[in-house]
């Protein structure tokens, strides 16, 4: 995923860079300060494709969190597409679920890349919270929630995910509180 005006890449760049992510999604996730060479060779690529790619530290962590943010987002309409709404939204908050804890195995990485003086800024959930719109107000028109939810309620009715850990045994407990959840959405809709 590129975010700013450069050319789309060769098939074969664009191949490296997302085994680079994919490598380094899982290397920084068991150990934070990984050395970058480990994740270039891991990944098979030299170090010029590496640094060509992620100029530092920094960069590859931010666009681990901003891919896999922005696969979490894309999901929701991919599953709209496919599933009733109310199914939809109880499916992507699964996948959110998977988010949160990459999130959290991440975030050693995340607070190292952001805390240094002159660090880019961790991104925004401005894609997450866009998605959450998108399913919320499908499930609205569709009278499977109670009217007048905002992404922002759907977000703090959820914050629990964010403090369980990916070292414990975080799915059925997940699983439970995002039924709960649901249960909550579904209580006063139109159409039930």
């Amino acid at each position: 995923m590129r975010h700013n005006n450069n050319p789309p890449l060769r098939s074969d760049a664009q191949r490296n860079r997302e085994r680079i992510l994919d490598v380094a999604l899982a290397e920084l996730t068991r150990c934070p300060d990984v050395p970058l060479s480990a994740i270039a060779k891991k990944a098979g690529v030299g170090q010029g494709t590496f640094y060509r790619n992620f100029p530092n530290r920094e960069a590859l962590v931010l666009e681990i969190y901003r891919h896999e943010m922005q696969q979490v987002a894309d999901n929701a309409a991919q599953l709209l597409a496919q599933l009733p709404p109310q199914q939809a939204l109880r499916t992507w908050m699964d996948r959110l679920a998977e988010f949160a804890m990459t999130k959290a195995g991440l975030a050693d990485a995340i607070r190292l890349a952001t805390s240094a003086p002159g660090s880019p800024a961790k991104p925004t959930h401005t894609p997450v919270t866009d998605a959450a719109e998108l399913l919320l107000r499908a499930n609205e028109d569709a009278g499977t929630i109670r009217p007048g939810l905002t992404p922002e309620d759907f977000m703090l009715a959820i914050a629990g995910l964010w403090q369980m850990t990916p070292a414990d045994d975080w799915r059925p407990r997940a699983t439970r509180l995002l039924d709960l959840v649901m249960d909550g959405m579904t209580a006063g809709a139109t159409r039930p």
